[in-house]
Protein backbone atom coordinates (compact mmCIF):
# COMPACT_ATOMS: atom_id res chain seq x y z
CA UNK A 1 0.00 0.00 0.00
CA UNK A 2 2.98 2.33 0.19
CA UNK A 3 3.20 4.59 -2.82
CA UNK A 4 5.28 7.53 -3.87
CA UNK A 5 3.21 10.63 -4.46
CA UNK A 6 4.08 13.96 -5.98
CA UNK A 7 2.62 17.18 -4.64
CA UNK A 8 -1.08 17.33 -5.51
CA UNK A 9 -3.28 20.41 -5.11
CA UNK A 10 -6.73 19.11 -4.19
CA UNK A 11 -9.59 21.48 -4.99
CA UNK A 12 -12.93 20.37 -3.55
CA UNK A 13 -15.03 23.57 -3.48
CA UNK A 14 -15.90 26.16 -6.11
CA UNK A 15 -14.97 28.93 -3.66
CA UNK A 16 -11.50 27.42 -3.21
CA UNK A 17 -11.04 27.24 -6.97
CA UNK A 18 -12.12 30.87 -7.48
CA UNK A 19 -9.76 31.98 -4.72
CA UNK A 20 -6.83 30.17 -6.31
CA UNK A 21 -7.61 31.59 -9.75
CA UNK A 22 -7.96 35.11 -8.32
CA UNK A 23 -4.55 34.70 -6.67
CA UNK A 24 -3.07 34.86 -10.15
CA UNK A 25 -1.73 31.34 -10.53
CA UNK A 26 -0.49 30.70 -14.05
CA UNK A 27 -0.54 26.92 -14.04
CA UNK A 28 -2.98 24.26 -12.86
CA UNK A 29 -0.40 21.48 -13.09
CA UNK A 30 -1.02 18.83 -10.40
CA UNK A 31 -4.44 20.31 -9.56
CA UNK A 32 -7.06 17.69 -8.75
CA UNK A 33 -10.57 19.13 -9.01
CA UNK A 34 -13.28 16.85 -7.73
CA UNK A 35 -17.04 16.87 -8.36
CA UNK A 36 -17.54 20.63 -8.88
CA UNK A 37 -19.94 22.64 -11.03
CA UNK A 38 -17.49 24.68 -13.13
CA UNK A 39 -19.99 26.26 -15.48
CA UNK A 40 -19.12 29.89 -15.99
CA UNK A 41 -15.47 29.36 -15.06
CA UNK A 42 -14.23 27.99 -18.36
CA UNK A 43 -12.48 31.14 -19.55
CA UNK A 44 -10.57 31.44 -16.28
CA UNK A 45 -9.44 27.82 -16.44
CA UNK A 46 -8.42 27.95 -20.10
CA UNK A 47 -6.40 31.12 -19.56
CA UNK A 48 -3.96 29.01 -17.53
CA UNK A 49 -1.61 26.15 -18.35
CA UNK A 50 -3.84 23.12 -17.65
CA UNK A 51 -1.38 20.39 -18.66
CA UNK A 52 -1.26 17.84 -15.86
CA UNK A 53 -4.49 18.98 -14.20
CA UNK A 54 -7.20 16.41 -13.39
CA UNK A 55 -10.95 17.09 -13.40
CA UNK A 56 -13.04 14.29 -11.89
CA UNK A 57 -16.81 14.22 -12.34
CA UNK A 58 -17.10 18.00 -12.86
CA UNK A 59 -19.69 19.91 -14.91
CA UNK A 60 -18.63 22.34 -17.65
CA UNK A 61 -20.12 24.70 -20.20
CA UNK A 62 -20.30 23.10 -23.68
CA UNK A 63 -16.90 22.59 -25.25
CA UNK A 64 -14.84 23.48 -22.18
CA UNK A 65 -14.09 19.87 -21.30
CA UNK A 66 -12.78 19.22 -24.81
CA UNK A 67 -10.64 22.37 -24.66
CA UNK A 68 -9.19 21.31 -21.32
CA UNK A 69 -8.36 17.89 -22.75
CA UNK A 70 -6.69 19.51 -25.76
CA UNK A 71 -4.63 21.56 -23.32
CA UNK A 72 -3.27 18.45 -21.65
CA UNK A 73 -5.70 18.04 -18.75
CA UNK A 74 -7.30 14.73 -17.80
CA UNK A 75 -11.09 15.09 -17.76
CA UNK A 76 -13.13 12.13 -16.53
CA UNK A 77 -16.95 12.04 -16.46
CA UNK A 78 -19.17 11.28 -13.46
CA UNK A 79 -20.38 7.77 -12.62
CA UNK A 80 -23.54 7.94 -14.70
CA UNK A 81 -26.22 5.73 -13.18
CA UNK A 82 -24.01 4.72 -10.26
CA UNK A 83 -25.08 6.11 -6.87
CA UNK A 84 -21.40 6.13 -5.87
CA UNK A 85 -18.96 9.00 -6.08
CA UNK A 86 -16.48 7.17 -8.27
CA UNK A 87 -13.69 9.67 -7.56
CA UNK A 88 -14.22 9.74 -3.81
CA UNK A 89 -11.11 11.27 -2.12
CA UNK A 90 -11.56 9.73 1.36
CA UNK A 91 -12.89 6.67 3.17
CA UNK A 92 -16.51 6.42 4.25
CA UNK A 93 -17.89 7.04 7.69
CA UNK A 94 -20.79 4.90 8.97
CA UNK A 95 -23.11 7.90 8.80
CA UNK A 96 -22.26 8.48 5.14
CA UNK A 97 -23.12 4.93 4.15
CA UNK A 98 -26.19 4.59 6.40
CA UNK A 99 -27.42 8.11 5.74
CA UNK A 100 -31.20 7.61 5.92
CA UNK A 101 -33.57 6.32 8.63
CA UNK A 102 -34.53 3.39 6.40
CA UNK A 103 -31.56 1.24 5.36
CA UNK A 104 -32.98 0.37 1.95
CA UNK A 105 -32.96 4.09 1.06
CA UNK A 106 -29.40 4.68 2.26
CA UNK A 107 -26.34 5.08 0.08
CA UNK A 108 -25.20 1.62 1.14
CA UNK A 109 -28.55 0.05 0.28
CA UNK A 110 -28.82 1.85 -3.05
CA UNK A 111 -25.26 0.95 -3.98
CA UNK A 112 -25.94 -2.73 -3.32
CA UNK A 113 -29.09 -2.59 -5.46
CA UNK A 114 -27.03 -1.00 -8.24
CA UNK A 115 -24.40 -3.76 -8.10
CA UNK A 116 -27.10 -6.42 -8.46
CA UNK A 117 -28.48 -5.22 -11.76
CA UNK A 118 -27.15 -6.41 -15.13
CA UNK A 119 -23.85 -4.57 -15.47
CA UNK A 120 -23.12 -2.67 -18.65
CA UNK A 121 -19.79 -1.26 -19.70
CA UNK A 122 -20.40 2.07 -17.95
CA UNK A 123 -21.30 0.25 -14.73
CA UNK A 124 -18.13 -1.83 -14.69
CA UNK A 125 -16.08 1.30 -15.41
CA UNK A 126 -17.77 3.12 -12.54
CA UNK A 127 -17.07 0.19 -10.20
CA UNK A 128 -13.40 0.09 -11.22
CA UNK A 129 -12.98 3.84 -10.80
CA UNK A 130 -14.66 3.78 -7.39
CA UNK A 131 -12.49 0.93 -6.10
CA UNK A 132 -9.37 2.67 -7.39
CA UNK A 133 -10.39 5.81 -5.47
CA UNK A 134 -10.92 3.75 -2.30
CA UNK A 135 -7.50 2.15 -2.85
CA UNK A 136 -5.91 5.59 -2.93
CA UNK A 137 -7.84 6.84 0.09
CA UNK A 138 -6.99 3.72 2.08
CA UNK A 139 -3.29 3.95 1.24
CA UNK A 140 -3.29 7.47 2.66
CA UNK A 141 -5.29 6.44 5.76
CA UNK A 142 -3.14 3.48 6.78
CA UNK A 143 0.19 5.25 6.26
CA UNK A 144 2.13 5.24 9.55
CA UNK A 145 -0.70 3.47 11.39
CA UNK A 146 0.13 0.03 12.86
CA UNK A 147 -2.71 -2.24 11.75
CA UNK A 148 -3.74 -5.54 13.35
CA UNK A 149 -6.34 -7.64 11.55
CA UNK A 150 -9.12 -9.67 13.12
CA UNK A 151 -10.86 -12.20 10.86
CA UNK A 152 -13.76 -14.43 11.81
CA UNK A 153 -17.25 -15.69 11.07
CA UNK A 154 -19.97 -13.34 9.85
CA UNK A 155 -22.78 -15.49 11.26
CA UNK A 156 -21.81 -15.06 14.91
CA UNK A 157 -24.76 -13.69 16.88
CA UNK A 158 -24.51 -10.70 19.17
CA UNK A 159 -24.25 -11.75 22.79
CA UNK A 160 -22.87 -15.21 22.04
CA UNK A 161 -19.69 -16.22 23.83
CA UNK A 162 -17.73 -16.02 20.59
CA UNK A 163 -19.03 -12.49 20.01
CA UNK A 164 -17.94 -11.42 23.48
CA UNK A 165 -14.52 -13.02 22.91
CA UNK A 166 -14.11 -11.12 19.64
CA UNK A 167 -15.10 -7.85 21.32
CA UNK A 168 -12.62 -8.46 24.12
CA UNK A 169 -9.89 -9.21 21.58
CA UNK A 170 -10.67 -5.97 19.74
CA UNK A 171 -10.38 -4.06 23.01
CA UNK A 172 -7.06 -5.65 23.94
CA UNK A 173 -5.54 -4.89 20.54
CA UNK A 174 -7.20 -1.51 20.14
CA UNK A 175 -5.36 0.01 23.09
CA UNK A 176 -2.09 -0.13 21.14
CA UNK A 177 -2.98 -0.77 17.49
CA UNK A 178 -5.59 0.08 14.90
CA UNK A 179 -7.86 -2.93 14.49
CA UNK A 180 -9.00 -3.77 10.96
CA UNK A 181 -11.76 -6.24 10.04
CA UNK A 182 -13.83 -7.19 7.04
CA UNK A 183 -16.32 -4.61 8.23
CA UNK A 184 -19.40 -6.81 8.36
CA UNK A 185 -21.52 -8.41 11.10
CA UNK A 186 -20.57 -11.21 13.51
CA UNK A 187 -16.98 -11.42 14.72
CA UNK A 188 -16.05 -8.46 12.53
CA UNK A 189 -18.59 -6.20 14.19
CA UNK A 190 -17.55 -7.40 17.65
CA UNK A 191 -13.85 -6.70 17.05
CA UNK A 192 -14.59 -3.23 15.67
CA UNK A 193 -16.80 -2.55 18.70
CA UNK A 194 -14.12 -3.64 21.16
CA UNK A 195 -11.47 -1.56 19.41
CA UNK A 196 -13.75 1.47 19.26
CA UNK A 197 -14.38 1.33 23.02
CA UNK A 198 -10.85 0.29 24.01
CA UNK A 199 -10.02 3.63 25.59
CA UNK A 200 -12.83 3.21 28.11
CA UNK A 201 -13.49 0.80 31.00
CA UNK A 202 -14.17 -2.88 30.37
CA UNK A 203 -17.61 -2.43 31.92
CA UNK A 204 -18.66 -0.08 29.11
CA UNK A 205 -17.93 -2.78 26.55
CA UNK A 206 -19.93 -5.35 28.52
CA UNK A 207 -22.91 -2.98 28.73
CA UNK A 208 -22.72 -2.31 24.99
CA UNK A 209 -22.71 -6.03 24.16
CA UNK A 210 -25.67 -6.60 26.49
CA UNK A 211 -27.63 -3.94 24.60
CA UNK A 212 -26.70 -5.48 21.27
CA UNK A 213 -27.72 -8.96 22.41
CA UNK A 214 -31.36 -7.87 22.40
CA UNK A 215 -31.11 -7.65 18.59
CA UNK A 216 -28.80 -10.58 17.83
CA UNK A 217 -28.89 -10.49 14.01
CA UNK A 218 -29.58 -8.19 11.08
CA UNK A 219 -32.26 -10.68 10.09
CA UNK A 220 -35.16 -10.08 9.89
CA UNK A 221 -34.63 -6.31 10.21
CA UNK A 222 -31.47 -4.42 9.25
CA UNK A 223 -33.09 -1.24 10.54
CA UNK A 224 -33.58 -2.73 14.02
CA UNK A 225 -30.01 -4.12 13.97
CA UNK A 226 -28.58 -0.70 13.13
CA UNK A 227 -30.75 1.05 15.71
CA UNK A 228 -29.46 -1.29 18.41
CA UNK A 229 -25.87 -0.57 17.39
CA UNK A 230 -26.35 3.18 17.56
CA UNK A 231 -28.05 2.81 20.93
CA UNK A 232 -25.15 0.74 22.29
CA UNK A 233 -22.59 3.49 21.69
CA UNK A 234 -24.79 6.55 22.27
CA UNK A 235 -23.27 9.02 24.70
CA UNK A 236 -19.94 7.22 25.05
CA UNK A 237 -16.58 8.96 24.94
CA UNK A 238 -14.73 9.71 21.72
CA UNK A 239 -13.92 6.42 19.96
CA UNK A 240 -10.55 4.90 19.18
CA UNK A 241 -9.86 4.56 15.47
CA UNK A 242 -10.82 1.25 13.92
CA UNK A 243 -11.16 0.20 10.29
CA UNK A 244 -13.71 -1.85 8.36
CA UNK A 245 -13.15 -3.13 4.81
CA UNK A 246 -16.44 -4.61 3.57
CA UNK A 247 -17.71 -5.22 0.03
CA UNK A 248 -20.95 -4.84 -1.88
CA UNK A 249 -20.28 -8.34 -3.22
CA UNK A 250 -21.76 -9.41 0.12
CA UNK A 251 -24.10 -6.44 0.24
CA UNK A 252 -26.97 -8.47 1.68
CA UNK A 253 -24.94 -8.20 4.90
CA UNK A 254 -24.80 -4.56 6.03
CA UNK A 255 -21.54 -3.02 7.23
CA UNK A 256 -21.25 -2.50 10.96
CA UNK A 257 -21.33 1.04 12.36
CA UNK A 258 -18.54 0.52 14.88
CA UNK A 259 -15.69 0.99 12.42
CA UNK A 260 -14.80 4.67 12.49
CA UNK A 261 -13.48 4.48 8.92
CA UNK A 262 -14.86 2.23 6.19
CA UNK A 263 -13.12 1.29 2.95
CA UNK A 264 -15.99 -0.33 1.07
CA UNK A 265 -15.26 -1.94 -2.28
CA UNK A 266 -17.47 -3.13 -5.10
CA UNK A 267 -15.09 -5.96 -5.99
CA UNK A 268 -14.44 -8.63 -3.37
CA UNK A 269 -11.15 -9.94 -4.77
CA UNK A 270 -9.48 -6.54 -4.42
CA UNK A 271 -11.00 -6.05 -0.99
CA UNK A 272 -9.69 -9.39 0.30
CA UNK A 273 -6.17 -8.76 -0.96
CA UNK A 274 -6.03 -5.25 0.45
CA UNK A 275 -7.46 -6.27 3.83
CA UNK A 276 -4.70 -8.83 4.35
CA UNK A 277 -1.98 -6.64 2.89
CA UNK A 278 -2.41 -3.70 5.24
CA UNK A 279 -2.19 -5.74 8.49
CA UNK A 280 1.45 -4.97 9.22
CA UNK A 281 1.17 -5.98 12.90
CA UNK A 282 -0.30 -9.40 12.13
CA UNK A 283 -3.71 -11.07 11.92
CA UNK A 284 -5.80 -13.02 14.42
CA UNK A 285 -8.12 -15.64 12.94
CA UNK A 286 -11.18 -16.44 15.03
CA UNK A 287 -13.39 -19.45 14.21
CA UNK A 288 -15.07 -19.02 10.84
CA UNK A 289 -16.03 -20.89 7.70
CA UNK A 290 -15.16 -20.63 4.02
CA UNK A 291 -14.24 -16.96 3.94
CA UNK A 292 -12.04 -17.17 7.03
CA UNK A 293 -10.26 -20.28 5.76
CA UNK A 294 -9.61 -18.50 2.48
CA UNK A 295 -8.11 -15.60 4.39
CA UNK A 296 -5.89 -17.90 6.45
CA UNK A 297 -4.24 -19.42 3.40
CA UNK A 298 -4.18 -16.22 1.38
CA UNK A 299 -2.26 -14.62 4.25
CA UNK A 300 -0.13 -17.75 4.57
CA UNK A 301 0.83 -17.47 0.90
CA UNK A 302 2.05 -13.90 1.44
CA UNK A 303 4.05 -14.93 4.51
CA UNK A 304 5.43 -18.04 2.77
CA UNK A 305 7.21 -15.89 0.19
CA UNK A 306 7.96 -12.93 2.48
CA UNK A 307 11.33 -11.86 3.79
CA UNK A 308 12.05 -11.40 7.50
CA UNK A 309 10.99 -7.76 7.43
CA UNK A 310 7.69 -8.32 5.64
CA UNK A 311 6.40 -11.46 7.38
CA UNK A 312 3.82 -10.85 10.13
CA UNK A 313 2.26 -13.00 12.88
CA UNK A 314 -0.68 -15.30 12.19
CA UNK A 315 -2.63 -16.37 15.27
CA UNK A 316 -5.43 -18.95 15.13
CA UNK A 317 -7.76 -18.88 18.15
CA UNK A 318 -9.44 -22.15 19.18
CA UNK A 319 -7.32 -25.31 19.30
CA UNK A 320 -10.19 -27.73 18.96
CA UNK A 321 -11.83 -25.74 16.17
CA UNK A 322 -8.72 -25.38 14.01
CA UNK A 323 -7.46 -28.94 14.59
CA UNK A 324 -10.73 -30.92 14.57
CA UNK A 325 -13.74 -28.95 13.30
CA UNK A 326 -11.79 -27.39 10.44
CA UNK A 327 -8.26 -28.88 10.62
CA UNK A 328 -6.46 -25.90 9.13
CA UNK A 329 -3.67 -25.85 11.73
CA UNK A 330 -1.82 -29.04 10.70
CA UNK A 331 -1.55 -27.86 7.10
CA UNK A 332 -0.57 -24.33 8.08
CA UNK A 333 2.12 -25.61 10.43
CA UNK A 334 3.49 -27.94 7.76
CA UNK A 335 3.50 -25.16 5.20
CA UNK A 336 5.43 -22.89 7.55
CA UNK A 337 8.09 -25.43 8.45
CA UNK A 338 11.55 -24.22 7.51
CA UNK A 339 10.30 -20.85 6.26
CA UNK A 340 10.69 -17.35 7.67
CA UNK A 341 7.07 -17.56 8.77
CA UNK A 342 7.56 -20.66 10.98
CA UNK A 343 8.02 -18.84 14.31
CA UNK A 344 5.20 -16.44 13.43
CA UNK A 345 2.30 -18.92 13.24
CA UNK A 346 0.54 -19.63 16.51
CA UNK A 347 -2.39 -21.67 17.81
CA UNK A 348 -3.96 -20.42 21.04
CA UNK A 349 -7.22 -20.75 22.95
CA UNK A 350 -8.10 -17.30 24.28
CA UNK A 351 -8.29 -13.68 23.12
CA UNK A 352 -5.77 -12.78 25.80
CA UNK A 353 -3.21 -15.23 24.42
CA UNK A 354 -3.80 -13.98 20.88
CA UNK A 355 -3.36 -10.35 21.89
CA UNK A 356 -0.20 -11.23 23.78
CA UNK A 357 1.35 -12.72 20.64
CA UNK A 358 0.49 -9.70 18.48
CA UNK A 359 1.53 -7.11 21.06
CA UNK A 360 4.86 -8.86 21.71
CA UNK A 361 5.91 -7.92 18.18
CA UNK A 362 8.46 -5.06 18.26
CA UNK A 363 6.76 -1.73 17.64
CA UNK A 364 3.27 -2.97 18.49
CA UNK A 365 2.90 -1.43 21.94
CA UNK A 366 2.38 2.28 22.60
Amino acid sequence: MKRTRGRTVRVESTEDLRRRLDAGTSTLRAWRVHGLDLRGLGSGLLARDVAGATFLGCRFDPGVDDALTSGGALVLPDGGASPLDVYRPRLYSPDELMDTPRYADSLDGRAYAWTQRSAGRDDTLAAALHDHAIDEALATWVADRPIAGVMGGHALLRGDRGYRDAARLGALLGRSLVVATGGGPGAMEAANLGARLSAGPDAALEVAVDILARTPSFRPSIDAWLAAARSAIAGLDAPRETLGIPTWHYGHEPPNVFATAIAKYVGNATREAVLLQICSAGIVFLPGAGGTVQEVFQDACENYYADEVSAAPMVLVGRDYWTTTLPVWPLLRSLARGRVMEPLVHLVDTPEEAAEVILARPGSAD
